[in-house]
């Protein structure tokens, strides 16, 4: 089955995959958008795995002030080169952090940031609360798991699911936009400020 033009352009903007490849996949899927697609967001984030380990130094700090300046953000997003920085894909995607920032307030950019004794104490109050409650051993450990997964998804930039469309996660989001424009991508760091607190 031949590919129209109107998937590969779709299949295009969602995944950055280059035409030929966007064709060969919905010709060898028979053009099952939905199998197509599955399979070029994978490859892309393959690619993107193995750009993680390259040097980014260029970007940009966005800014972003919300309720007449009540509150703020600032957030450095860092690439490999000031021609990606100044691509609208790269600028949209350190806005869309800077707003992600703003509504959630997550206290840090990735799970390796939080300090271990934090994440050991929030445990010890989940395993007391579950024992509390009665709960069998077995299940206290599954308890705590679940609990310590939702609270960093809560406190870590990177796991918190993306405001704009929450079957993504923030790494996800940076994945995507790695694939397309094929350099390494990473949150440096963020501060967020809110009148009063």
């Amino acid at each position: 089955m031949t590919a129209s033009a109107e998937q590969i352009k779709k299949l295009r903007e969602l995944t950055g995959a280059g035409i030929l490849d966007t064709k060969r996949t919905l010709e060898e899927f028979n053009g099952d958008f939905d199998k197509a697609l599955a399979v070029l967001k994978e490859k892309g984030l393959k690619a993107a795995e193995k750009k993680a380990e390259r040097v980014a130094k260029q970007g940009l700090i966005e800014t972003y002030v919300h309720g007449a300046g009540k509150l703020g953000v600032m957030v450095e997003v860092n690439c490999e080169t000031d021609f990606v920085a100044a691509t609208n894909e790269f600028k949209q995607l350190a806005h869309d952090l800077a707003l992600q920032i703003a509504a959630t307030k997550p206290l840090y950019v990735s799970v390796n940031d939080v300090p271990a004794d934090a994440v050991d104490a929030q445990k010890k109050v989940f395993a007391d609360a579950a024992l509390a409650e009665k709960k069998p051993a077995n299940i206290v450990e599954k308890i705590v798991q679940g609990k310590t997964d939702a609270y960093l998804k809560e406190i870590v930039l990177l796991r918190q699911p993306f405001i704009r469309d929450d079957a993504l996660t923030i790494q996800d989001l940076i994945q995507s936009v790695i694939a397309k424009l094929g350099e390494n991508i990473v949150v440096r760091r963020f501060a967020r400020f809110e009148l009063g607190e």
